[in-house]
């Protein structure tokens, strides 16, 4: 039990430090674009949402990894995982 509260404490962990990551990255991406107004936040927003998306993804796949799930399982839990840190 405790190693699952320790798992989930940084899977949490990861992904504020992955949109913080995102953040910095997304805007560096749109200035590289020349891009400024409402075509930049459109941008930053999309990019964003991409990277923390990513990001859920790979804490849902080592969660996978620990849980030695594959095949159906494995995709399902992954899904509902990405799902539930979308939120």
């Amino acid at each position: 039990m405790k190693s699952l509260l320790i798992a989930i404490t940084l899977a949490v962990a990861g992904l504020s430090m992955s949109a913080q990551a995102a953040d910095s990255s997304c805007e560096s991406k749109a200035a590289e674009k020349h891009l400024s107004g409402a075509a930049k936040n459109s941008f930053v927003t999309k990019c964003e949402k991409q990277a923390k998306a990513e990001g859920a993804k790979a804490q849902c796949d080592s969660q996978a990894d620990e849980k030695k799930l594959h095949g159906a399982a494995r995709t399902s839990f992954t899904k509902k995982c990405v799902a539930d840190a979308s939120k």
